[in-house]
């Protein structure tokens, strides 16, 4: 083969290599397009769901729609508000903890006095037979958030019982109890933070 034909060889699947890569390209757009509605609808209902499980009741609002972002030890939070009428209800929002095999993170409601409707973890890769009791389906451990406030237990008692809290903890398994305890504690502690800004109430003006 002559250096000239080699040339024209290497030119021509060059041209092809690119026509193709450029469909594919341009398919995977189209499908990405096709498909991106469906998937942020899809999103959007996962989140309403995992909302829900921890705010009962009736609400007026688009819980997706109605949302305020302030900041937090992790980063910003955002929080979904749901309200009677004008009132802010209630507020749900994450809350996260380190538990044995990584982060653990959970859906909290909280109540405008301060009371916890309801907590569901979301994400965890804690050990399964131990470290998945803190899923409904697994154990009924996490109800007993509901009804909890930073008053009943006190602050110091809202721990796991190894650590003079109220709390149990798994047979054989302190960390993912106590990492969601903590952070169920550490929501409660932001709520009384930002409960003014939160709830849209005006700030309290100290003489």
């Amino acid at each position: 083969m002559t250096l000239e034909a080699l040339r024209s060889r290497l030119t021509y699947q060059s041209a092809l290599l690119g026509a193709a890569a450029l469909l594919t390209s341009g398919a995977l757009a189209l499908a990405s397009r096709a498909t991106g509605p469906a998937i942020e609808a899809a999103a959007a209902e996962d989140l309403k769901q995992s909302l829900t499980q921890v705010l009962p009741g009736q609400y007026d609002n688009d819980l997706l729609k109605d949302t305020v972002v302030l900041p937090g030890p992790d980063g910003d939070i955002t929080v979904y508000r749901a309200r009677k009428g004008d009132l802010v209800a209630a507020v749900v929002f994450q809350v996260r903890g380190r538990g044995y095999a990584g982060p653990v993170v959970s859906m909290m409601g909280v109540d405008r006095d301060g009371h916890v409707l309801g907590v569901r973890v979301i994400r965890h890769k804690e050990t399964p037979g131990l470290g998945d009791k803190i899923e409904p389906a697994k154990d009924t451990w996490i109800f007993a958030f509901d009804g909890k406030s930073l008053n009943d237990p006190p602050a110091a008692k809202f721990a796991v019982k190894k650590d003079g809290g109220v709390f149990d903890q798994f047979a054989g398994g302190t960390i993912t109890p106590r990492a969601v305890v903590n952070s169920g504690k550490g929501g409660l502690e932001f709520f009384g933070r930002e409960k003014a800004r939160l709830l849209d109430e005006p700030k309290e003006v100290k003489s």
